[in-house]
């Protein structure tokens, strides 16, 4: 009610405004569809609970299949894949965009190795020295990309070098070791020099040679390809042991793996990289197979020796320089001499 002058009493409150007006939908004008929202609102919160949910689960199960393979083979398989993807980044960008960087990536690859395989060697009670060893071998890689004839005379200097230098390391010494264990030592030093950095030194012999980027690169990716597979087969159907008293671990089940990357990285690569028939892809890759095999058996049997499991663990999930280095070093003897014998072929 109202007073007579038309307001309205104190104590009665203002009447509410009308409802605006619904549309034919039903919806009212000007605002807004709160169901309709907060339904789809719970159906988005449902779908992102489901996919975090998914999402859980495969990482669950995927670090309890990481877990299963660590325990078997003592590898962390998540980080062992990014550093290999990573090294092989590296390799493949100096390969192909620009050739002479990969001297670089050889060379530092070298000197990581000879200084692993000193110092295990040193915890074995060996007498190295390391430095002469490093200085010298350097020298040895880069007698690469000199010519044949002063290649050979650099190998040969480098292994008088170092052995020169252990002898007379040891008559300054005098610490009363053995005759035996000094011409052990004096045997060690020549090995290191033409087990590393040799060996790296003929990869540069092959890079120099006219498309020998594309030979390294595709020797590397068959080793790598051999021991990928090998793993890989071993991991899931090995049972009969390779070489017990060498690397109990290596099954003929592994070997059959390598045996078969191998060969099909041969192929593919001489046909779309090599630009070589199909055959000649059978023939690399065995090759590279039996390099890359016994290079790795060589390489655990002196491990056996020296009583390590790897040579260092700068790579977490690899193990050292060295231990990458295995099968491929040697391969680089097989590479270099299938090149000179091939590339006639070459389309």
């Amino acid at each position: 009610m109202t007073d007579a002058s038309g307001d309205l009493p104190d104590n009665e409150p203002p009447p509410e405004p009308p409802p605006p007006p619904r549309d034919a939908a039903g919806a009212r004008r000007g605002g807004s569809t709160p169901d309709h929202t907060t339904d789809f609102q719970t159906h988005v919160r449902s779908a992102r609970n489901e996919f975090e949910s998914q999402v859980a689960q495969a990482r669950a199960e995927f670090e309890e299949a990481n877990e299963r393979i660590k325990q078997r083979t003592g590898r962390d398989l998540i980080v062992a894949t990014l550093i290999g993807l990573a090294i092989g980044a590296v390799l493949i960008a100096s390969l192909i965009f620009l050739k002479w960087a990969f001297v670089l990536f050889a060379l530092g690859a070298a000197m990581l190795g000879i200084f692993e395989f000193g110092r295990a060697l040193k915890g074995a009670g060996r007498k190295v020295d390391l430095i002469p060893q490093l200085v010298i071998g350097a020298g040895l890689v880069l007698s690469g990309l000199t010519g044949l004839w002063l290649h050979w005379v650099a190998a040969f200097v480098a292994v008088a070098l170092v052995i020169v230098w252990r002898v007379m390391a040891q008559m300054f010494a005098k610490d009363g070791r053995t005759y035996s264990a000094v011409l052990g030592d004096v045997l060690i030093a020549g090995f290191i020099q033409l087990y590393v950095p040799f060996l790296a030194s003929l990869c540069l012999v092959l890079l120099r040679q006219e498309g020998g980027e594309w030979w390294v690169l595709a020797f590397i990716i068959m080793a790598v390809a051999s021991d990928t597979g090998a793993y890989a087969a071993g991991l899931s159907f090995g049972k009969h042991p390779m070489a017990p008293r060498i690397s109990p671990k290596k099954t003929w089940e592994g070997f059959a793996g390598a045996a078969l990357a191998a060969l099909i990285a041969g192929v593919l690569l001489s046909l779309f990289m090599l630009g070589l028939p199909w055959w000649t892809g059978l023939v690399i890759g065995a090759v590279i197979l039996g390099t890359a095999t016994a290079g790795d058996l060589g390489e655990s049997m002196i491990k056996r020796d020296l009583g390590i499991k790897d040579m260092s663990s700068w790579l977490p999930g690899h193990g050292g320089v060295l231990d990458r280095l295995d099968s491929i070093l040697p391969s680089v003897v097989g590479a270099l001499a299938l090149f000179y014998l091939f590339s006639p072929l070459t389309a």
